[in-house]
């Protein structure tokens, strides 16, 4: 089993939107029982608040309901239990940083990193306004992400 955890600034916004989309992707290819798949926050600004109605909007469009998904913060622990962590953006990575330092980092990664667009940010539609922007970058960045898992042989193509 192959656990992921999606992390953003507030856990409001862009990874909880890249957790709900990923659950599709994986249930759409078939490998739903291969992932446990979540979400977190760096900051406590959100903690206990649910999914921003724009998102939460746009992902049921999609046909996704995100009932029950509430803002958490990352803990320690998550580092140690998740097999990688998926950051938006150069922020996420400093504010990791500054509360972990360099620990686990070789699990992390950006989540355009497995994309030809290496190391750019998925803008926070919190301030863009464009939901449907960040939809497209993490639409493309999952499906690199799960491609190159089945290339990596932890998951079966």
């Amino acid at each position: 089993m192959v656990k992921v955890l999606f992390v953003c600034h507030g856990n409001i916004c862009r990874s909880p939107m890249a957790e709900f989309l990923f659950k599709r992707l994986v249930q759409q290819k078939g490998h739903a029982q291969d992932f446990e798949i979540a979400s977190a926050a760096t900051s406590t600004e959100e903690i206990g608040n649910g999914v921003y109605p724009s998102a939460k909007s746009l992902l049921k469009r999609l046909g996704i309901d995100t009932t029950g998904k509430t803002a958490r913060q990352i803990t320690k622990r998550d580092l140690d239990y998740y097999d990688l962590i998926i950051v938006m953006d150069n922020n996420n990575l400093r504010n990791l940083n500054l509360m972990f330092g360099d620990y686990q980092a070789e699990k992390i990664h950006k989540c355009l990193d497995f994309t030809s667009r290496m190391g750019c940010d998925i803008a926070d539609p919190w301030y863009t306004d464009d939901f449907e922007a960040t939809y497209r970058d993490l639409d493309e960045g999952l499906n690199a992400l799960y491609n190159t898992l089945v290339e990596n042989g932890m998951v079966r193509g």
